[in-house]
């Protein structure tokens, strides 16, 4: 029998058919404007493809960047679906998946469809190793990876230099109807040199941030999500609030907050605007540095100095 994952408090997230119904029901009597689109910008090939040495990020779209640290190319939850279920895609992806420069690393936070995608890890270019949450590498090379690495909370890999830990989130994850909670779920910390990268996953919102900036201690920049927060009462477990997301920026002692999850599916009933209209009033509402947050277009590049508070492009 397959072993099952829980969060750190035990929960696991399972939501009842009654719950799924209610929900449902809900969502049929609301109103939504779908009709913004996330800004988008075209993606600054020669520099990443000719880049080796500066840090960057590039915004992909939903949970997938193309993270540039240490003289390696790394993809995080590599989606270029064009639907997701019966939806179609809300914004194209940043980067035509065929643009990308050779990939050496592919992060996994876990296994729901809109964050592992089996059509996008076929075409991603390079000899890539697949770093994976504990229960998942048999999915992979099942599916014929060769190169893949499972890690537990808390355990650490290192990669061309770089080294990689995989933290905990607060959430869950199911494939089939016979495959939940089957392998765990969390988020990625990317160091090298004074350069430190989180990227959150998905998650709810948990005291186990706190503890994640306290081993870490100088995360310069945190990539969290935002969106798929609405009804609250049955997001709220998996999912965190555009506020809930600013805590947890806080928690984890973050220089810079990089905002995700929001812009390409229509995963809850919330929208890519209303997600992000919350995010600016809760971060004026702290008196947070405005140069600190970064709402990145579709497609665009940020590179940062070795002093963070200096912002290069």
């Amino acid at each position: 029998m397959a072993k099952k994952f829980v969060n750190a408090d035990g929960s696991s997230n399972v939501k009842s058919f009654a719950d799924l119904r209610q929900w449902q029901k809900e969502r049929r009597a609301k109103k939504k404007d779908l009709s913004y689109r996330v800004p988008r910008v075209e993606p600054d090939l020669a520099l990443l493809h000719s880049n080796r040495s500066e840090p960057t990020v590039t915004f992909v779209g939903h949970s997938t960047f193309l993270i540039q640290l240490g003289g390696l190319n790394i993809v995080t939850d590599p989606v270029w679906a064009k639907t997701m279920g019966f939806q179609p895609r809300l914004s194209a992806p940043g980067i035509a998946i065929e643009a990308l420069p050779p990939i050496d690393v592919v992060l996994l936070s876990h296994a729901h469809y809109d964050h592992l995608h089996l059509g996008s890890l076929r075409r991603l270019p390079g000899d890539f190793v697949a770093l994976v949450p504990d229960g998942l590498a048999g999915w992979f090379r099942r599916r014929g990876f060769r190169r893949v690495e499972e890690l537990s909370w808390w355990s650490e890999t290192s990669v061309g230099g770089v080294a990689f830990g995989f933290v905990p989130a607060k959430h869950w994850t199911r494939r089939t109807p016979w495959d939940t909670n089957t392998s765990h779920w969390g988020g990625w910390v990317m160091r090298h040199g004074p350069d430190c990268i989180y990227f959150a996953g998905d998650s709810g919102y948990d005291g186990l941030f706190r503890e994640i900036g306290a081993r870490y201690g100088d995360i310069r920049v945190a990539l969290i999500p935002i969106g798929a927060y609405e009804p609250e009462w049955f997001m709220g477990g998996s999912h965190m609030t555009p506020e809930e997301a600013v805590q947890t920026f806080v928690d984890v002692g973050g220089s810079i907050f990089v905002p995700m999850h929001y812009d390409a599916f229509r995963l809850a009933d919330d929208t890519p605007k209303e997600a992000l209209d919350r995010l600016l009033a809760e971060w004026e509402r702290r008196g947070l540095p405005r140069e600190r947050l970064w709402t990145m277009p579709l497609g665009n590049t940020r590179l940062w100095s070795a002093d963070e508070t200096t912002i290069m492009k």
